[in-house]
Formats: structure tokens, sequence, C-alpha cells
């Protein structure tokens, strides 16, 4: 997994596209949330929510690094260099020479479950 002591720049949230649409519409509508009166039962739900959105953003960061070493593999005759990635994914070309070696890790084995 990339160094967790790098700062990363903030990134701008991705929709959440199977949240109702009239939800969506609804500023303070967040998972149901705001719909449970019980503190103790929300603390709950809001723990177990930020538990899954970590883990699936964690899942999500290794399968964007598989991308990046797939996309740089030199056997490829369409390779996109570290520059072109970084221009891809929004990150600098530092954190996409680091996505790279850690998707490289990855493919041979090294930090992944079944993907």
């Amino acid at each position: 997994m990339p160094d967790p002591e790098r700062s990363e720049r903030r990134l701008r949230p991705a929709p959440l596209l199977f949240d109702p649409s009239e939800a969506v519409a609804d500023p303070e509508h967040f998972f149901d949330l705001e719909s449970l009166d019980d503190p103790a039962e929300l603390l709950a739900r809001a723990t177990e929510l930020t538990l899954a959105f970590r883990a699936a953003a964690d899942r999500a960061v290794e399968f964007q690094a598989l991308a990046a070493a797939q996309l740089a593999d030199p056997r490829r005759f369409d390779r996109l260099t570290t520059e072109d990635i970084a221009r891809r994914a929004e990150w600098t070309e530092d954190y996409a020479r680091k996505m790279v070696e850690f998707g490289r890790d990855l493919l041979r084995g090294e930090g992944m479950g079944p993907v």
C-alpha cells in the first residue's frame, strides 16, 4: 500500500450511484442516518458506514494501483508514461510512480487478496 505518511491532496467524493435520486436531492439525506433518533443507534450505524467506506476506499486504491501498473507495463504497445497516468488520474507524477510500483507488487501477489 502507498506510504501512509505521504501527504495526499483531498479528492472530491464520487457520487453514490445507489442512493435513490430523490434522496440525493435532499442535502440532509445520507443513508437514512438523519432518520435515526437514538444516538447510540446513530453512532453504531455511522461507525458501520465509516468502516465500510474505509475498506471500500482501500480496495479502490488497490485497483487504481493495479490499473496504473498495467498501463505502465513496458510490454504493452500502448504503454503510458507515469506522466500520462498522473494526468489521467489527477495525481502528481511522483504519486503515479509509487502507485505503479505498488501495483506491480500487487500483481506479483505481494499484498492483495483475491480480486
